[in-house]
């Protein structure tokens, strides 16, 4: 059976933040911050830092600069369409050159406000907007995750997960399980293979990057076996 996936963050700008989790320690009287202190400070835009009403949301600029993907969508890909062809329409890529997975979808085009909040989500530890990017996967989302028995996030390399202390696609997993109620499994799946960054590569360079870098965990299996997984 071939996964249901789905890509990285449309939607709604009004959202408060969850309650942090406790605060986990780094090292030898290092303690990681986590953002209950944020109640105390003036609320700012998660992405241009401009004074805003409510912690964990974007300025109104920042919201409207950010490109979201809406309907019509490719069935399989769910790229942007330039006409509605009705449903399970397929783009001229998806008919050309089909995809291993079942059906994949975005919230946003990675480009200016949503590339920087990505990137600082993932390697500035910057997690204020974890709940508003739960709520945008869960409504871009909605479909592939009515049918899903499972969410399973990407692992990381040990190594890298040690170094960078943190997963974003599991914060992400278990933020959207707690939403959805769709059961999150962050270690049914296993990274084997330490491989290049994906940073600059073309879409055939990363395919081939990670091929091979990725196994189902043996002795979690049955977890997974015979699931719908998002």
């Amino acid at each position: 059976m071939r996964p249901i996936i789905a890509v990285m963050p449309a939607g709604e700008a009004e959202l408060r933040l969850e309650a942090p989790a406790p605060a986990r320690a780094r090292g030898p009287g290092i303690v990681r911050p986590t953002l209950g202190w944020l109640a105390d400070l003036p609320p700012v835009c998660i992405a241009c830092r401009a004074r805003i009403g409510s912690h964990g949301l974007l300025c109104g600029t920042c919201f409207h600069s950010i490109d979201f993907i809406a309907p019509p969508i490719c069935a399989r890909l769910g790229v942007p369409l330039p006409y509605d062809a009705g449903e399970g329409a397929l783009s001229a890529a998806a008919i050309a050159t089909p995809p291993v997975y079942d059906r994949a979808r975005a919230t946003a085009r990675y480009s200016k406000t949503m590339r920087e909040l990505i990137q600082s989500f993932k390697y500035r530890d910057r997690q204020e907007g974890l709940a508003l990017f739960a709520r945008w996967l869960r409504q871009a989302d909605a479909e592939l995750l009515e049918d899903a028995d499972l969410i399973v996030p990407v692992p990381l390399y040990p190594g890298r997960l040690w170094w960078r202390r943190f997963n974003q696609s599991a914060m992400l997993a278990q933020a959207l399980g707690r939403l959805t109620g769709v059961e999150v499994d962050c270690f049914v799946l296993r990274r084997v293979k330490r491989t290049s960054s994906q940073v600059g590569l073309s879409a055939d360079q990363r395919r081939r990057n990670v091929a091979g870098a990725f196994q189902v965990d043996k002795a979690r299996a049955g977890r997974i076996r015979g699931k719908r997984s998002w």
